[in-house]
């Protein structure tokens, strides 16, 4: 078998929190191994255009605790297209690249597993998005971090709600997984949480609500993640609220892309550099079409195909959690 001497690495779709990590980890695990690297700028769409740079040990210092990625990241509807998947080949043969890493999420799997195909191009993909709605992981990189600062976010708010009386939807990011809206309301102590993967309907919401205010609770945090299948927007919730319980005070936070930014957490930053170091090495050991990621603390791989169908499954035992603590 031949030995792989170069390497390329991206960042693909949206960024999240420790994909420089990744980054520093698959260019400084190609220097332990005697292998170039290459750092392909803004994803498919750089790939097309042949936007590459050459990166050695000391070209990553310093970005392991820093947001955002240092290769930049966009989104491209050329890749979609045969030629514009010819082009990007063309790139790699001219610059006698011979395999690559894909940091990014769903779409940017589907991508690579198409190239793949087509031309039968080795690639590892490193799983990176905060949603944590990939299969083959128990963490997505950036999930963490992103988790962390919801919920800081929420206590934040919440000094203000206790000292208003005041009853506040927070929205979070998660527009098919609630992985965020579920782990962050558990972690801050929100009354309510909806979710996509669940419909528990406004009444039991309202009735909720109701029993809260009975209790005593002269504040209350309802944590919305944005795909939530209620049927209303967190703005039209709110206002169904305020008609049906005219007694609270309502008002909406919309967390948005700070989720997105920020340095990793630690936990970030060490899997990060787990799952850079094992995708080098499968491509080293002539492995191709697998994504890497976590399970019981272990980083194992799974094809890139199955983890883009599997889906990643709510926790049910959290979601009884959750119900339980609202009481």
């Amino acid at each position: 078998m031949k030995k792989i001497k170069k390497i390329a690495v991206m960042t693909s779709g949206g960024d999240a929190p420790g994909m420089n990590a990744a980054i520093r980890s698959v260019v400084r695990a190609c220097a332990y191994y005697r292998v170039s690297c290459v750092g392909i700028y803004r994803g498919y769409e750089g790939l097309i255009e042949g936007d590459f740079i050459e990166l050695t040990a000391r070209s990553v210092n310093n970005i392991i605790n820093k947001g955002g990625t240092v290769l930049k990241s966009a989104r491209s509807q050329e890749f979609r297209t045969k030629e514009g998947r010819a082009k990007a080949f063309e790139h790699l043969q001219e610059n006698e690249i011979e395999a690559m890493v894909v940091i990014g999420g769903d779409g940017s799997f589907t991508g690579a597993v198409i190239f793949n195909e087509e031309y039968n191009f080795p690639i590892i993909g490193i799983p990176g998005t905060i949603d944590n709605d990939i299969f083959g992981t128990s963490h997505t990189l950036g999930y963490d971090t992103a988790l962390n600062t919801a919920v800081e976010a929420i206590d934040k708010i919440r000094d203000t709600a206790s000292s208003h009386n005041r009853l506040f939807f927070v929205e979070v990011m998660g527009r098919d997984a609630g992985f965020i809206a579920l782990n962050a309301g558990v972690g801050a102590g929100a009354e309510e949480i909806l979710i996509p993967e669940e419909d528990l309907g406004l009444d039991r919401m309202l009735e909720s609500l109701k029993k809260s205010r009975r209790t005593g609770k002269s504040s209350s945090i309802v944590v919305v993640a944005e795909g939530d299948k209620s049927g209303k927007n967190v703005y039209e919730l709110a206002q169904y609220v305020e008609e049906n319980l005219p007694e609270y005070d309502v008002r909406v936070s919309v967390l948005g892309h700070m989720q997105r930014g920020g340095s990793p957490s630690c936990f970030d930053r060490v899997l990060a550099s787990r799952l850079g170091v094992k995708s080098v090495e499968l491509l080293l050991d002539g492995k191709t079409n697998l994504m890497v990621g976590l399970k019981d603390n272990e980083v194992i791989s799974t094809s890139i195909a199955e983890a883009i169908k599997g889906g990643h499954s709510i926790n049910q035992e959290l979601l009884r959690v959750s119900d339980i603590m609202t009481t």
